[in-house]
């Protein structure tokens, strides 16, 4: 294990809107909007020979476009590739635009490309008519589920198109970027197949969701998978994480600020999680459903994107319970699932 050093913020500010600012002389960052309360996404350009390859690309928001495109026109050299670390819309949204303006090709893993490809067209237990059944299931209540059906299917509406070709990233995989290659990472519980990128020459990772410096990461639980641990996954990711970037390594995630000091993250979010398991095993010694335990977890008021991220992640921390004995799952006579502690 590596020792822990505090977290350290060498950027005081993000870059200016439609412009880029050096991390060093091999990699520029950019931010773009984002139209919920988590208001941006980082996004990072990478030297790649005679051009730049990029990592994410941006919610499908007219404003994001323009951005890029005036982006495009003050670039010195032209995009070679596009990486994207997961198929969440703010990381995939702009991707085939990007290449249809560019001609760069797509680079995903298979795990984030397929899902991508089962949310857009709502296949294999994927969309929101699955979402809807699992909450209800769970114990959200008719507002709730009124407001999601309202919504439809969100994931098109950030993500404008998809690609039927791409590149495919495995884990352990080395890109040669900038003079230097860059090892993928790959991750679960946030998205199925999560890849960070990591430059042992530079002492850089780009952890995309997977490693963020201020708030948690989000892990749910999809319809199509009702009783994973993706928790677990999340858990055990971070540690793997830890195990193969060293300190002081410089970690350039999609939200917040570049940091250094992992492994100091990487306790506290451990630390976050067991904190969050021991509150809800403390309120279900009666049996209780994860809509029943939103509040408990979420006090503060939530919006309709947001209630869909908070279930997901209330099921995720009941699931993780169960796998590890804590607690017990039955379903009442009504067909919700309730939790109890063992």
């Amino acid at each position: 294990m590596n020792p822990s050093l505090p977290l350290v913020f060498p950027f005081s500010a993000p870059p200016p809107p439609a412009t880029w600012q050096e991390v060093n002389e091999d990699i520029r960052w950019l931010r773009m909007p984002l139209p919920f309360a988590l208001d941006h996404i980082n996004l990072w350009l990478l030297r790649d020979g005679p051009g730049w390859a990029l990592v994410d690309t941006g919610y499908a928001l007219p404003e994001v476009k323009q951005t890029w495109e005036r982006i495009l026109a003050t670039l010195d050299a032209p995009l070679t590739r596009i990486i994207v670390t997961h198929f969440h819309p703010d990381h995939l949204g702009l991707a085939r635009w990007l290449q249809e303006q560019t001609g760069a090709p797509l680079y995903m893993t298979a795990g984030e490309y397929l899902t991508a490809h089962a949310m857009w067209h709502e296949v294999g237990g994927h969309g929101p008519q699955p979402m809807l059944e699992q909450f209800r299931s769970h114990g959200l209540g008719e507002a709730g589920l009124a407001a999601l059906e309202e919504r439809g299917n969100a994931y098109r509406k950030g993500v404008e198109g998809l690609s039927v070709t791409y590149e495919r990233l495995l884990e352990g995989d080395l890109l040669p970027l900038g003079g230097c290659s860059w090892r993928i990472i790959c991750g679960q519980g946030h998205s199925p197949e999560h890849a960070s990128l990591y430059c042992a020459e530079q002492g850089v990772l780009i952890s995309g969701d997977m490693l963020l410096p201020k708030i948690s990461t989000n892990v749910s639980v999809f319809a199509v998978n009702p009783t994973a641990d993706v928790l677990g996954l999340y858990l055990a990711s971070l540690q793997r994480l830890q195990a193969q970037v060293p300190e002081p390594a410089l970690i350039l995630p999609s939200h917040g600020l570049p940091f250094r000091g992992l492994g100091q993250r990487v306790a506290e979010l451990l630390e976050h999680h067991e904190t969050r398991l021991r509150l809800l095993e403390e309120n279900c010694a009666v049996p209780r459903s994860a809509g029943d335990l939103l509040s408990i977890l979420f006090p503060r008021p939530l919006d309709t994107h947001q209630t869909m991220f908070a279930m997901g992640e209330a099921i995720a921390h009941l699931n993780h319970l169960e796998k590890a004995g804590r607690l017990q799952r039955s379903t009442g006579a009504d067909g919700k699932i309730l939790y109890l502690r063992v």
